[in-house]
């Protein structure tokens, strides 16, 4: 090689060199991640299509993000249709909202898919959905970590998973007759590789969380952003989310979140939140969370109000 002026010229390796004072510093003010709404509207109608559920705006960053780990979309394909996803992540996690159809990677083949089956897939070269019939997927994956840290997925810590209908619904009826109705009485979603976090993934946690009518969990805490997708409920269901607990274990100023089929909110990290059912007819809820890392890191701190 030819060295030229420009590669030899001296450069200032001191340029970048910062110095903050150690008390006004170590402890930065960060985006707020706020309590998001994202309505089943989004995807109802109209062409195949991503929509991503993106606050970049809100939490500052140059690239599409829901939470500071994990980005969360809606994917609409029509009848016959296709669409291809080409996210470098390590981890995707997809439920089938309505339709029939198929995922296909050269790395694993096909998987077939209906309404209410859960998928989680590696990180691949590219995913291509087909539907056979009118569908709509909610798809959760960790491409804003990558995108922080700079890097590219290596290698398959995982081969892909699916979590039937069936399954799903006969393990969460078999924890409810175990519990009856006790204050929680979801399934956690796991996978054989992940033996010490016994999470969806490595990064993604999951919980397919039952709250039967007229029952309300009480509130509970963790350090980890949950994406909250509502299966199914009735007219008066909702999470109560906000910072603080008062002296009877109820939470203080809390903002309200409805749980309407279809939709997804965002419960920010370390608020305390309750779930509760007015209404006669069962409900379940799907959160999402990076707590496969947290766990990983030792930093969820679950807590709940006995």
């Amino acid at each position: 090689m030819v060295l030229t002026a420009a590669t030899t010229a001296p450069r200032n390796w001191e340029a970048q060199a910062e110095f903050q004072d150690y008390m006004s510093a170590v402890n930065p003010v960060m985006p707020g991640i706020g309590v998001d709404v994202f309505p089943q509207s989004l995807y109802e109608a109209g062409e195949s299509r991503v929509i991503p559920l993106d606050l970049a705006a809100a939490l500052q960053t140059p690239y599409p993000c829901t939470t500071p780990n994990l980005l969360a979309s809606f994917v609409r394909i029509n009848a016959s249709k296709q669409v291809d996803l080409a996210t470098p992540a390590t981890s995707h996690m997809f439920y089938v909202i309505r339709g029939r159809g198929e995922t296909h990677s050269h790395e694993f083949g096909t998987i077939p898919w209906q309404a209410g089956d859960l998928l989680t897939y590696p990180g691949v070269e590219q995913l291509r959905h087909l539907a056979s019939e009118d569908a709509a997927l909610y798809w959760v994956c960790d491409a804003p970590l990558l995108q922080y840290l700079g890097v590219m997925p290596q290698k398959h810590r995982f081969s892909p998973v699916l979590y039937s209908r069936e399954k799903l619904d006969a393990a969460l009826q078999k924890a409810r007759e175990e519990h009856g109705q006790a204050n929680r009485s979801g399934i956690l979603l796991s996978n054989p590789n992940f033996p010490q976090t016994r999470t969806l993934t490595h990064t993604l946690w999951s919980l397919y969380n039952s709250l039967p009518a007229g029952v309300t969990q009480k509130p509970h805490r963790h350090n980890s952003v949950a994406l909250d997708y509502c299966v199914a409920a009735g007219a008066d269901t909702y999470t109560l989310i906000g910072r603080e607990l008062d002296d009877q274990g109820q939470i203080v100023d809390p903002v309200k979140a409805l749980w309407v089929p279809g939709a997804m909110f965002v419960t920010p990290p370390g608020y305390w939140h309750s779930h509760h059912n007015n209404s006669d007819v069962d409900a379940v809820v799907l959160p999402i969370q990076d707590a496969g890392l947290l766990t990983n890191m030792q930093l969820l701190d679950f807590q709940y109000v006995e």
